[in-house]
């Protein structure tokens, strides 16, 4: 009963943003789910992913509420007409691209350290392709380093994710003390209007 009337007490375009928050956050849960499947083919799809689950739990997570925010804020923010990325290029520019890369980032590190349990095998073909003097040390260091390398790539999520609420935040707060100098500029019109026009009061 409460969340229905929560619910119809959030504007249209707080629920649309929400709604595509939630929806594309567990789309990036449903998309890691499939890669730890199709890249586990020996292994039988329940011990796949509950290996996921268990071993990189926060990332899982982690990654998808980064993703939820950021699609929230984005969609929140073009309702709101403040656009919080219009100004933003770069290599430290926060955009959908950057998330979106970071977030695969994460992870793709994620994946290999799975590696030891027997799944995700198939990112370790895909590495032995690469030229022999570099192959095997990467693969190693890839599965030595991928807990750190994914946390580093789900910090930057979060990030991401942070500095675009604190973007959004600014721009909802210029927003209304541009309202609040129009109301007093036009309170001030019509002051001044009935002033030189007495007739008019």
């Amino acid at each position: 009963m409460i969340i229905p009337a929560v619910m119809r007490s959030i504007s249209h375009n707080s629920k649309r943003a929400l709604l595509k928050g939630i929806l594309l956050g567990s789309i990036s849960i449903l998309a890691y789910i499939i890669v730890v499947i199709v890249t586990t083919p020996q292994l039988p799809a329940s011990f796949a992913i509950k290996a996921a689950f268990s071993i990189n739990p926060l990332i899982i997570y982690g990654t998808s509420f980064g993703v939820g925010v950021n699609v929230f804020i984005s969609s929140y923010s073009k309702g709101m007409g403040c656009r919080v990325d219009k100004k933003r290029k770069g290599i430290l520019g926060i955009s959908s691209g950057s998330t979106a890369l970071s977030t695969a980032l994460s992870a793709f590190f994620s994946f290999f350290s799975l590696v030891p349990l027997g799944c995700c095998g198939s990112w370790l073909l895909v590495l032995s392709y690469l030229p022999t003097i570099f192959g095997s040390a990467l693969s190693v260091s890839l599965i030595q380093y991928s807990k750190p390398l994914s946390y580093i790539g789900l910090m930057i999520v979060l990030g991401f994710a942070g500095i675009s609420a604190f973007k959004l935040r600014s721009e909802l707060k210029n927003q209304q003390r541009q309202h609040q100098q129009k109301g007093r500029d036009d309170q001030n019109v019509g002051t001044n209007t009935r002033k030189e026009n007495p007739e008019l009061g």
